[in-house]
């Protein structure tokens, strides 16, 4: 039972990969309202095709003709999002019927259900940039509580530990570590932030932004949270609000890239042959995401870039909860020897 919880689990965490990139992908292809209304598309539970159903959908919805590409990257998209919740359902009781610890099955289920509402509210309140950023947190979210729930089965069936590095020195790189995601997270939320008001193209020259950029900046505006719309579409925020929230994920990538260059530096330079591949992952993945970021801005938000940039910061955050996980073990485990 305990191996049918670990290849779900393992299904699970791949669902969820699939589930934010083609989030990312509905996104940027202006496809969030591919179906005005939720669960199902223009009250069908797939994208119509007949002529007599496209008829009556663009009767109900005339502000919303049928546009088939866009309705199907956001049906693609829920069936996937449903998916995934039935297979966190089946860890959740199979959690109770193997008597695993259920803190961590339970706020998954929980999580994964507020991920359903943030959904149906993301159409339904018409792309409200609170509820899109939201949508996108939960999702990044789901997906680490189901790393760290691979974890936690893994180590219940292997006692062993493979790191063998002084308490003292994992101590400093948790704390270390624990720095770099809270500015990881505030990163990511930028990006949301950022793609939900429709800032990505704000800025088009680098380093920073357009001449000038200096006398419209104000971190007042990229911070307001727009209200009171009918549609936020293609969004509602003026050119120097967008514009500052831009530049504020730039520096905030800066910011990102320095923390990491730190804990890569700890993480290669101590004896741990296993804290050495976590530092040269992490260096790996942030530089991918750093050139990813500019190559966004010099080829002007091109698909397979932009989705790539969600990715790898999926990825980055998956290895960085995965080094804190091992790090956090190794001391407990240290901490038991002691005792005894």
């Amino acid at each position: 039972m305990v191996r049918t919880l670990y290849k779900l689990n393992v299904i699970a965490i791949f669902v969820a990969a699939v589930v934010v990139i083609l989030g990312a992908y509905t996104r940027l292809t202006d496809a969030g309202l591919g179906c005005p209304d939720w669960p199902g598309c223009y009250g069908f539970m797939s994208v119509p095709t007949h002529e007599a159903d496209i008829a009556h959908a663009e009767g109900i919805f005339p502000d919303r003709p049928v546009e088939h590409a866009k309705a199907w990257n956001e049906m693609i998209h829920r069936y996937f999002a449903g998916s995934l919740g039935l297979i966190i359902l089946a860890m959740f009781l199979l959690s109770i019927k193997t008597k695993q610890k259920m803190i961590l099955p339970t706020v998954l289920l929980l999580t994964v259900c507020f991920q359903a509402l943030l959904g149906m509210w993301t159409v339904t309140l018409n792309l409200m940039p609170l509820v899109v950023l939201g949508h996108l947190l939960g999702g990044f979210t789901t997906f680490c509580l189901l790393i760290v729930s691979l974890l936690t089965l893994r180590r219940q069936s292997n006692t062993s530990h493979i790191m063998n590095s002084p308490s003292s020195l994992c101590r400093h790189l948790y704390r270390l570590s624990q720095s770099a995601l809270l500015l990881l997270v505030l990163q990511i939320a930028l990006g949301g932030w950022t793609a939900s008001n429709y800032a990505a193209v704000a800025c088009t020259d680098l380093p920073i932004c357009e001449s000038g950029w200096t006398e419209k900046f104000d971190i007042s505006e990229a911070l307001t949270i727009p209200t009171g719309h009918h549609n936020y579409e293609y969004g509602v925020l003026p050119y120097e609000a967008r514009m500052s929230i831009h530049v504020l994920h730039r520096f905030g990538a800066v910011v990102v890239l320095c923390i990491f260059a730190v804990l890569a530096f700890n993480l290669i330079r101590s004896k741990s042959t296993e804290l050495k591949k976590h530092g040269i992952v992490l260096s790996i993945l942030v530089s991918t995401q750093f050139l990813l970021g500019v190559s966004n801005v010099v080829f002007q938000l091109p698909i397979f870039i932009a989705v790539s940039h969600n990715f790898i910061a999926l990825c980055l955050l998956a290895s960085l909860v995965t080094l804190m996980f091992n790090l956090k073990s190794q001391g407990q485990h240290q901490a038991s020897l002691i005792r005894r």
